[in-house]
């Protein structure tokens, strides 16, 4: 289930006692996620809020990693918690500490919080992400409830860096967000969040004008404010669906449209497809495929080796945003795409534009212009390598080069 809730006080939303009957529905680990919209908004306080409530109902909630950055509010809320201890990993002579993920499923709470999702983890540790070490606690069927800034997630690294100049290299994949049992929106105005800033709240005096110059604008706040709400929407959407599923007779036909990204070998427009193409999902609420047209000239022995590598880095973005990944054969790249359009029910395809040249599509017809002329009931979305600067009347995941209805 899923809910949002604005920031502060739950608005009378008995909130934990939500969690509290999810926490006693299967043996599996339920994950709670907190979405913000940058640092500073209160994520980590409700988290440790929840914990204190948790408690007081009798059920076993441990801190399993918060970081504090000295908030006095936050290092209030610590006091009464138990916190299990963090493991020590020495790293080019500094000794660092992480999340001890061994030590809290030796302790088998029946909930732990744990912070920052998207933290990379020292080398030498368990797993490379926390969110990794998340993903053990569930599956030992430790219940957890962390939390993520909406700029982290994977799918809107290429509109985070074009829309606010930020270049966000930890990502959290969409799919643990979708998978997620309950996500709540921690949300606060982009003017109350630069004041909190100002009341040094946030980060040391000496940092506050830099930050509220640079990344802490009223108009990157009120972007990722929107984002982070959006999100939660779809959040919500999904679940619906999923409970209209539930109820729904298996002989009811599928609605929601599928759609298929076509991932060339010729890399430069491939992530932004990828990532475009798994929000476009997202707010479908819809199945999607990453499907790759292997020809003759591209075959293994055939292809150069950093395309090759390329390739090989897409199709694994590609499986992290949640897509099913597909790969055909075929020198007929069209006709592949169409006839496995017709076998899964895709009705809509996302394809970049074409870097042929203009001879060659003279002589042999571009990809989407052939599959225009099959009428194959497809629905094509052409995607610009400059995208952002077209259709601003559109929300930034949508902004497309063209559309072309094929649909017969």
């Amino acid at each position: 289930m899923t809910q949002p809730v604005g920031g502060g006080t739950p608005n009378g939303v008995d909130h934990g006692a939500k969690f509290l009957a999810l926490v006693r529905q299967r043996e599996r680990g339920k994950l709670k996620l907190y979405i913000g919209s940058a640092a500073g908004v209160g994520k980590t306080y409700r988290m440790l809020q929840e914990a204190h409530e948790l408690r007081r109902r009798g059920i076993d909630a441990v801190v399993g990693f918060v970081e504090t950055h000295n908030r006095v509010d936050t290092v209030g809320q610590v006091l009464d918690l138990e916190l299990v201890p963090r493991g020590t990993f020495e790293y080019r002579g500094v000794v660092l500490e992480e999340m001890d993920v061994d030590a809290i499923i030796a302790r088998r709470p029946q909930v732990a919080v744990v912070d920052e999702l998207a933290h990379s983890n020292v080398p030498g540790s368990r797993h490379a992400k926390r969110w990794e070490d998340v993903l053990q606690l569930l599956d030992e069927g430790i219940n957890v409830i962390s939390a993520v800034n909406v700029q982290h997630l994977e799918s809107l690294n290429d509109v985070v860096e074009r829309e606010l100049a930020v270049t966000v290299r930890e990502t959290v994949p969409d799919w643990l967000v979708a998978q997620a049992d309950q996500v709540v929106n921690v949300d606060l105005s982009a003017e109350d969040l630069r004041q909190r800033l100002r009341d040094g709240k946030i980060y040391k005096a000496e940092k506050v004008e830099s930050a509220l110059a640079n990344f802490f604008t009223d108009e990157n706040l009120s972007s990722l404010r929107e984002l982070a709400l959006r999100e939660v929407a779809n959040s919500v959407d999904r679940a619906r669906e999923g409970a209209v599923r539930r109820v729904e007779s298996t002989s009811t036909p599928r609605t929601v449209d599928r759609l298929m990204v076509c991932l060339s070998s010729d890399p430069p427009l491939s992530r932004l497809l990828l990532r475009k193409a798994s929000r476009i999902a997202g707010r479908l609420n819809s199945d999607w495929y990453c499907v790759y047209v292997q020809t003759s000239a591209e075959r293994a022995d055939r292809i150069d080796a950093t395309v090759q590598r390329k390739l090989v880095d897409n199709i694994q973005l590609a499986q992290s945003l949640g897509a099913e990944v597909v790969k055909l054969t075929g020198d007929d790249v069209s006709a592949a795409l169409a006839k496995f359009a017709a076998e899964r029910a895709v009705t809509l395809a996302v394809m970049g534009q074409t870097r042929r040249s203009r001879w060659h599509r003279l002589t042999r017809g571009s990809v989407v212009e052939r599959l225009i002329e099959m009428r194959a009931g497809l629905d094509v979305l052409v995607v610009s390598a400059n995208d952002g600067a077209a259709d601003r009347s559109l929300p930034a995941e949508f902004r497309v080069r063209d559309r072309v209805g094929t649909r017969s």
